[in-house]
């Protein structure tokens, strides 16, 4: 399975092979849907800071994602990527994580803009490792700087030896991540992250529609208050309710 770019390309989340199960194959896509929608709402419970990720409208196999960083050496950057997941998950290799334009890092290759998960997660064990996972080990790697058997070699070289420079080249790929962030989207799938232009007059409609709300729910609003109280006035009766009492005249 995969997702077509405008250019032609297309990326790849390597097909199925060489799985002879009778139930697999029989069960192999329903599983494969449940398993990625149950690891979907793992990662929207985990919450995890500067992060949005949304799969493809083209293939379950592809997410799309998007790390803001406000602190620390990559400050400031915005970096778009993929998650591509094997075919075969759970039981296959660990999902891929492919940035759009790199972020100058020793676990980053420059080449083919993958993150080395592998890294992080040599054998990919089922139930025990979740999407989530390799997410929350994207955001560590900007923040605790690993140098060990890098991917880039000159990235590692000038972290330990000329921190200045490192820094400096960590500015020109945020730079150049967030020239291109308002860039047409690479695939024709709609719901690939895409940035476009503040526009004034629409996001002004939408903060008065927001400071309304707020205003109503600090003034209570039109709120009808239903069902059962802690205690009722004047009664020490738990989960009291009030009655509608008539004087008999």
């Amino acid at each position: 399975m995969s997702t077509t770019s405008r250019g032609g390309k297309s990326l790849s989340t390597q097909p199925m092979q060489n799985i002879n199960n009778p139930t697999h194959q029989t069960y192999g896509p329903f599983f494969l849907e449940y398993s990625l929608m149950a690891e979907y709402n793992l990662l929207r419970a985990q919450n995890l800071p500067g992060i949005y990720v949304i799969p493809s409208a083209r293939s379950p196999l592809v997410w799309f994602g998007v790390i803001f960083l406000r602190h620390g050496l990559y400050q400031d950057g915005v970096f778009k990527f993929c998650v591509l997941i094997p075919a075969n998950y759970p039981d296959g290799d660990c999902p891929r994580i492919v940035f759009e334009h790199p972020p100058f890092h020793p676990l980053v290759d420059e080449k083919t803009s993958e993150l080395d998960v592998k890294r992080a997660f040599p054998q990919w064990k089922r139930n025990v490792n979740h999407i989530w996972n390799i997410l929350l080990f994207l955001r560590r790697i900007f923040f605790k700087i690993d140098t060990n058997k890098s991917l880039n070699e000159e990235a590692a070289e000038l972290y330990e030896k000329e921190l200045t420079a490192y820094k400096a080249k960590v500015v020109e790929s945020i730079d150049a991540s967030k020239l291109h962030l308002y860039d047409p989207p690479k695939t024709d799938d709609p719901y690939e992250i895409r940035f476009v232009p503040k526009e004034e007059k629409l996001h002004e409609t939408r903060k008065q529609a927001m400071a309304k709300s707020i205003r109503e729910k600090a003034d209570g609003g039109n709120v009808q208050r239903r069902g059962y109280s802690w205690v009722a006035q004047g009664m020490p009766v738990l989960f009291s309710k009030l009655q509608n009492t008539r004087t008999a005249t």
